[in-house]
């Protein structure tokens, strides 16, 4: 057989792309699993909801519960109601800085009080959820791709700060600064990119 077929139908296939969706992809399985979905596909959203925590859990249990309620609900009310203004592009810079920040945190393992901790998590929600509602437009489906998004973000906050909490040895915590750093770093190297690229 001809070598030259199967790369040809290769090339074809890859240069037949499927349609580009701005904000919620369709799973097929319902708009609670889209938003859910959305959340985990999402790198900027992902890695600060991670670090964000991880971080809460450094800072022991007060922390971790007031991040585990106070980051999704603002995450959701805040796209709520940036789904009834029109969409907002979201700027690679603003989410590597945010990137960048939580991760310096959770390596220097910051000595903020539960409070702080609290209005971080709340600014870290309403920048990302307004990014993530904006021009959704308002129906029962947005309503339920919100719910799924808040409640994927709830799920990851409730683990990782929980896993964090329970850590009893100093080699734990060590462990869990060093993923802080990575967080960092790859908010660092984010930042270059965003900064070179053009627009």
């Amino acid at each position: 057989m001809n070598r030259g077929v199967p790369l040809a139908l290769l090339l074809a296939l890859a240069l037949c792309p499927g349609s580009a969706e701005a904000h919620l992809n369709s799973t097929g399985m319902g708009p609670l699993y889209d938003g859910a979905a959305h959340f985990l596909e999402s790198p900027g959203d992902l890695l600060c909801a991670l670090a964000l925590a991880l971080f809460a859990g450094l800072r022991g249990a007060e922390s971790a519960r007031r991040v585990l309620f106070v980051l999704p609900c603002a995450w959701l009310i805040a796209a709520l109601v940036s789904s009834l203004t029109p969409t907002v592009a979201e700027s690679a810079l603003a989410t590597a800085l945010w990137v960048l920040a939580l991760g310096a945190l959770l390596a220097l393992d910051a000595k903020l009080s539960p409070r702080a901790v609290g209005a971080l998590a709340a600014c870290t929600g309403a920048y990302h959820g307004f990014l993530d509602g904006s021009g959704l437009g308002w129906s029962a489906s947005t309503l339920g791709a919100l719910v799924g998004m808040a409640a994927a973000v709830f799920a990851l906050a409730a683990l990782a700060s929980a896993g964090v909490v329970a850590i009893r040895f100093d080699w734990g915590r060590i462990a869990v600064r060093v993923v802080g750093s990575w967080l960092a770093a790859s908010g660092l190297l984010w930042l270059g990119w965003a900064a070179r690229s053009p627009g």
